[in-house]
């Protein structure tokens, strides 16, 4: 397929009446997005109170094609019960992640039991009698407890209480497997471990770094913000070893000039190796240094380790940073110099920076840079992780983590007077370790697709098998359901966001409480998750303990115990009467004190890891397309890179030349986790040489579990693989790329 010269612009229009058609009309679709509750995908802060595609600072129209996407999947018939019987597990696995997300909505608890070959549906009743049964059974340690960022802060509040409650500290989110690294990384220098401004900030800033992340596919919303910056005169720096089109030039469809005449978005784009980017950074900051244009009386009165770190930026040599980052002296010089004369700058990342074995120092590298020149704790300056799911940061606040926070545990005790444990908690890749090991016995999903995030795949599968029971929490199948079986697997349906029967809310990247109203069930069957997590609570628990289960089925009662339990968030008590979303205190640094025990950010020093791989293999990242989000799979094609299938490598002309291998060849990659056969080479100029992109998460077969120390992040973006020719396999060519 032909691969587009900007990103958004007719076909995100064309797009979005097509959506409509399959979803019985634009009217039906207006509706749906317009009401009042938070965006189903990314945390960039859109709907709410505001109406859906209003952004925190109250712009409309602001609307993008994951949310269109997500929301059609949402509209979706039920499936029938006859599907069951008809698609056998076999059957499902060969079915793609897209055709499994398009099969319908969860509407009846579903079973599959260890030597069935099918799913089978069953009640309610029996579903909550089975998992009562087997809770009833177990020590609360061989349990764990997995949480998606798709969830509500009620929801996620209830369940990591239960949990503990019940006597383990084995829960974890799925932050684990994407921004856990920035977390960690952030409070070891700021002791925050979240964006450190608001949307407004990022408004006015005159320069932007993009680093490690492709916004334009993955939170389209910000490309809006973007486009803003570039029309005042601001400038955009992206670091990126893949040129993505939508970062080029992206035509915003909610705007006429931007829509006819695209917007050009990148002032400059660098390539480094996969895996260079901490040196890269160091050799950024080493020039600013050079050119004396960092800020001394900050550094000296604000941060900890300034001489330590100055030290080491002037021992570092400039050939260990060109050659450990891939990127040479000219752009260095030039990133340097576009930093030192720009007054509001803002630092953003994605998992580009937090997928390595050194995440969390590639995130303390942007920090250490950003306060090299006093660009945090100032207004229109900071630092911004670009979240995933619209509330995976929601469910970190409000205590989904092995380890409570201590003001968090000690509350919660004292609020419901009960005792908590304190055994370590394992981290996701723990779990799924001690799963493996049959050290845990039973696992719950409350919501997302834990097998297809999850690492080494074939491991995964593994893991996931010596369960003797696994629940998930869903509206719709995903890859788990097929592969991530347990002896006994169940498939709850739960209802979509603005179906639940209560108001309920979620936290932006911007720390910023949202509530969404909800609204009336499109299909009959599926429950709301905070009935069915109470149910679950008060079945295991029973009625005469320290807290009424049964009345926590009410979303403000919730609420009420988020707000006197977790610090910052006193305001959600009322929030479904007031209607007044807000912004959690203590967050957002625009002057410069910082929640370290000093008040001092706490400046960190590295050494340059070395570029992994050997003369014979290339460095592999995962990547996602244009048509997915997160695990979810909604197209097969990729428009903003024009290639119309997933099974696929993206590899350099050079790459290809020197393996011996031809554009569109059939190849088998292999690591030292896993194989891949038949894939098929694509020869993609705009990936620098030496490096190798496959989609996510069908390429998990290839990753290792290897994982940041600090974080536990595996490391999905550093995978030294080789490429060598297929046996011959019947292809269907791939059309010629434009390029």
């Amino acid at each position: 397929m032909r691969r587009v010269r900007t990103g958004g612009g007719w076909p995100a229009l064309f797009y979005t009446l097509r959506k409509a058609r399959e979803v019985g009309g634009i009217w039906k679709l207006w509706k749906a997005m317009r009401s009042k509750n938070a965006c189903k995908t990314c945390a960039l802060g859109m709907g709410g109170q505001g109406g859906g595609m209003v952004n925190e600072r109250g712009a409309f129209p602001e609307v993008c094609k994951k949310s269109l996407q997500a929301m059609a999947a949402d509209m979706q018939g039920a499936i029938r019960s006859d599907f069951w019987s008809t698609y056998s597990i076999a059957q499902l696995q060969a079915f793609t992640p897209r055709e499994l997300e398009s099969c319908g909505r969860l509407v009846e608890p579903v079973l599959y039991e260890h030597g069935s070959q099918y799913y089978r549906p069953i009640s309610w009743d029996e579903a909550f009698e089975r998992i009562l049964g087997r809770l009833k059974t177990l020590s609360a340690d061989e349990t764990f407890w997995y949480f998606s960022g798709r969830s509500s802060n009620e929801a996620g509040f209830l369940l990591q209480m239960f949990a503990r409650i019940y006597g383990t500290n084995n829960v974890n989110n799925c932050s684990f497997y994407c921004h856990q690294a920035s977390g960690v990384g952030l409070n070891s220098v700021l002791g925050t471990g979240t964006a450190t401004l608001l949307l407004e900030d990022v408004e006015h800033a005159d320069l932007v770094f993009i680093i490690g992340g492709n916004p334009a596919s993955n939170h389209p919303r910000l490309m809006s913000t973007l486009k803003h910056i570039r029309r005042r005169g601001g400038e955009v720096i992206v670091i990126n070893p893949l040129v993505e089109t939508g970062l080029v030039n992206f035509s915003v469809p909610s705007d006429p000039i931007s829509l006819l005449f695209g917007t050009k978005i990148a002032t400059q784009y660098v390539q480094p190796h996969i895996g260079g980017d901490l040196a890269l950074l160091t050799g950024i900051a080493k020039r600013v240094l050079e050119l004396n244009a960092h800020d001394e009386t900050f550094l000296v009165q604000h941060c900890d380790h300034w001489p330590e770190w100055k030290v080491r930026l002037q021992s570092v040599s400039w050939d260990e940073i060109y050659d450990k980052s891939g990127v040479g002296h000219d752009e260095i010089e030039a990133m340097a110099r576009s930093y030192a004369r720009a007054k509001n700058v803002v630092f953003t990342w994605t998992m580009g920076i937090t997928h390595h074995t050194h995440g969390v120092q590639n995130v303390e590298a942007i920090a250490n840079l950003a306060l090299l020149r006093g660009m945090v704790g100032r207004p229109n300056a900071g630092l911004l992780p670009i979240r995933g799911h619209s509330n995976v940061q929601g469910i970190g606040s409000v205590g989904v983590t092995p380890k409570l926070k201590d003001a968090i545990f000690d509350r919660l005790q004292s609020h419901f007077g009960v005792t908590l444990p304190t055994t370590v908690g394992l981290d996701t890749l723990a779990c799924m370790e001690a799963a493996d090991r049959q050290d845990l016995k039973f696992g719950f999903c409350l919501g997302g697709n834990l097998y297809g995030s999850n690492p080494d795949s074939a491991f995964a599968k593994q893991s996931l098998s010596r369960l003797e029971t696994l629940v998930s929490l869903n509206t719709t199948l995903n890859t788990g359901h097929a592969w991530g079986l347990a002896k006994e697997t169940i498939i709850l349906p739960v209802l979509a966001r603005d179906e639940e029967p209560q108001p309920t809310t979620q936290e932006s990247m911007f720390n910023y409480i949202r509530m969404s109203d909800g609204g009336p069930a499109r299909l009959q069957g599926p429950k709301s998750e905070v009935e069915i997590i109470a149910r679950i609570a008060r079945g295991t628990l029973g009625d005469n303990g320290p807290v009424d289960w049964q009345a926590m089925q009410n979303t403000s009662r919730i609420r009420e115990a988020i707000a006197k339990i977790v610090p910052g968030f006193d305001k959600i008590a009322d929030i479904d009467r007031t209607k007044k979303e807000f912004q959690l205190d203590g967050r957002t640094f625009h002057t410069p004190r910082f929640p370290t025990a000093n008040g001092k950010a706490q400046l960190q020093v590295h050494d340059l890891p070395v570029l992994v791989g050997a003369p014979e293999e290339l460095r592999l990242m995962t990547i996602r397309s244009e048509g997915q989000f997160n695990t979810v799979v909604y197209e097969d094609y990729d428009l903003y890179r024009g290639i119309d299938r997933r099974d696929v490598i993206l590899i350099h002309p050079n790459d290809l030349q020197r393996l011996g291998l031809t554009d569109r060849q059939r190849v088998t990659i292999t690591s030292d986790t896993g194989r891949m056969d038949g894939i098929v080479a694509v020869a993609f100029e705009q990936i620098r040489a030496g490096n190798v992109a496959m989609y996510y998460p069908e390429s998990n077969v290839l990753v290792p579990r290897s994982s940041d120390p600090r974080s536990r992040t595996p490391a999905f973006k550093l995978i030294p693989v080789r490429v060598a020719a297929s046996a011959a396999v019947a292809a269907r060519p791939l059309p010629v790329l434009s390029r």
